[in-house]
C-alpha cells in the first residue's frame, strides 16, 4: 500500500487552500472594503463651553506646491515634505466650521462648502441648523461662506451673522458673484466688527488679514482658558507652520499674510494657546511650538475631554 502520510507543512498547505468556516459550518464572507472615512464631529470643553469641530468635507488635490511654497524650488518643497512624511504629489484638505456652546447661545465659525455638507455634519453632532444663534464669517472665500444659502433660502433661518467691516467692504466692491449671492441677502442680519470686538460674551475678534482683506480670527475664553479659532491664517500643519513664509497661492497679500502667521503662530506658542485651523487634520485642534525659524504642530489628544 502507498504510504499517505503528510507532513505538518504540507497540511497547513493544504488547509490554506481551503475556504475559511464560519459558525455552523458555514463560508465566511470576506468583508466589504468601506473606504476612506473620518468622524463628522469632535466635542471638547473650554472652561464652562463646549466647542465641536464639524467635517464640512474633505478635497485631494493634486500637485501641492502650486498652492503651498510657490517662492521656494520644487528641491526644497520635496525636501521639507519628506521630512515631515507628507506626499509630495498631492495634499488633503479638510473643511472644518466650529461650534462654540457659551450655555446661552450657539455661535457657528464658517459654513463650509455648500449647505447639505455643513447641516449633515451639525446633524451628526446633534445640533440642528434652526438652532444655530449666531453664524460668524471669518472670511468671504467659497469654502467658508458656500453653506450659507440653500434652495429654499437662508441656511439658518434663525440667526444673526457677524462679519470683519473691512472685510465684507472689500467683498461688496468687488463683483463677486458668490459673495452677492450667498452674504448680501443677509447684510440686514449681519454685525459688522472690528479688531478687538465682541461677538458675544467671551468672543472677541483678532485681526488676522492678508489671507483676505478683512480677514478675521476669533478668541475664545472661558474660565480662565483660551482657544483661538484661526479659519485661514494657516492652512496647512507643516507648509504653513514650519514655514511660515512660504507663499500660498490663495493668500491675497503675501507679505501681509506671512507677517500675520509669524505674528499669530508667535503669539499661541508664547502663550501657550490652542488653535483649531480650518484645514487642519481633523479635527483640527493644535497647539504651536517655536521650532528653529518656524513653528511645529502638535495635535491636542484628551486636553479638552477631561
Amino acid at each position: 500500500m502507498k504510504d499517505i502520510t503528510l507532513s505538518r507543512r504540507h497540511a497547513l498547505l493544504g488547509a490554506a487552500s481551503l475556504p475559511l468556516l464560519g459558525a455552523a459550518g458555514k463560508v465566511a464572507a470576506a468583508a466589504d472594503m468601506m473606504g476612506v472615512g473620518a468622524t463628522r464631529f469632535n466635542r471638547g470643553k473650554l472652561g464652562a463651553f463646549e466647542v465641536t469641530t464639524l467635517l464640512a468635507g474633505t478635497r485631494t488635490v493634486p500637485d501641492p506646491q502650486t498652492i503651498f511654497g510657490m517662492n521656494v524650488s520644487a528641491d526644497e518643497f520635496a525636501a521639507a515634505s519628506q521630512a515631515a512624511r507628507i506626499p509630495v504629489d498631492k495634499a488633503k484638505f479638510f473643511f472644518t466650521p466650529t461650534v462654540v456652546n457659551t450655555g446661552s447661545e450657539l455661535v457657528l465659525f464658517d459654513t463650509g462648502l455648500n449647505p447639505d455638507g455643513i447641516t449633515g455634519a451639525l446633524a451628526a453632532a446633534g445640533y440642528s441648523a434652526d438652532q444655530i444663534d449666531v453664524v460668524v464669517i471669518t472670511h468671504m472665500h467659497g469654502d467658508h461662506i458656500g453653506g450659507l444659502m440653500g434652495a429654499g433660502g437662508a441656511t439658518f433661518p434663525n440667526a444673526r451673522y457677524v462679519t470683519g467691516a473691512a472685510e465684507y467692504d472689500h467683498w461688496a466692491a468687488a463683483g463677486n458673484d458668490r459673495f452677492d449671492g450667498a452674504v448680501k441677502p443677509l447684510a440686514e442680519k449681519m454685525s459688522m466688527i472690528g479688531d478687538g470686538d465682541s461677538v458675544v460674551s467671551g468672543i472677541t475678534g483678532l485681526d488676522a488679514a492678508g489671507h483676505t482683506p478683512g480677514h478675521m480670527a476669533y478668541m475664545i475664553e472661558s474660565d480662565g482658558r483660551q482657544l483661538v479659532v484661526a479659519a485661514d491664517f494657516a492652512n496647512h500643519y507643516v507648509w504653513s507652520l514650519a514655514y511660515p513664509d512660504w507663499e500660498v497661492k490663495f493668500d491675497m497679500d503675501k507679505a501681509a499674510a506671512a507677517a500675520t502667521r509669524r505674528r499669530m503662530l508667535g503669539m499661541m506658542a508664547a502663550d501657550n494657546i490652542p488653535f483649531i485651523g480650518y484645514h487642519m487634520p481633523f479635527p483640527g485642534m493644535g497647539f504651536v511650538e517655536s521650532r528653529g525659524d518656524g513653528f511645529h504642530y502638535v495635535p491636542m489628544s484628551y486636553q479638552m475631554m477631561l
